[in-house]
């Protein structure tokens, strides 16, 4: 057996292709927040039309968007931080997305 894959540890198959990616998208839109708000201007002031006057922005946010889903560093980016966070939750519990809230100050 391979000593370097004894370390990592076994993920399902709805954390590889569900969970892990869910995650590479939203990490994706905050790297393409240009393209994504451009796009969203372009919605905005086109209304109805925006099919029709928004394809070079949407064709923009796609092409920014792809290049990272397709980034193997990217993907293992994201899984470690999966892990991490799934590691963190085994122990205490907590979901991630709970112990990121701000606790509030004393008055």
């Amino acid at each position: 057996m391979d000593p370097s894959k004894a370390e990592e540890p076994h993920l399902r198959h709805v954390e590889t292709d569900v969970l892990i990616p869910k995650m590479m998208r939203e990490k994706a839109k905050e790297r393409c927040v240009q393209n994504v708000e451009a796009f969203n201007r372009c919605c905005k002031d086109a209304g109805f039309f925006m099919v029709f006057k928004c394809r070079e922005e949407n064709a923009a946010l796609k092409e920014c968007l792809t290049l990272h889903y397709q980034d193997p560093v990217f993907y293992e980016e994201c899984k470690q931080e999966y892990l991490r966070e799934k590691l963190e939750f085994q122990q205490t519990g907590i979901p991630a997305k709970n112990r990121k809230q701000k606790i509030p100050t004393s008055m």
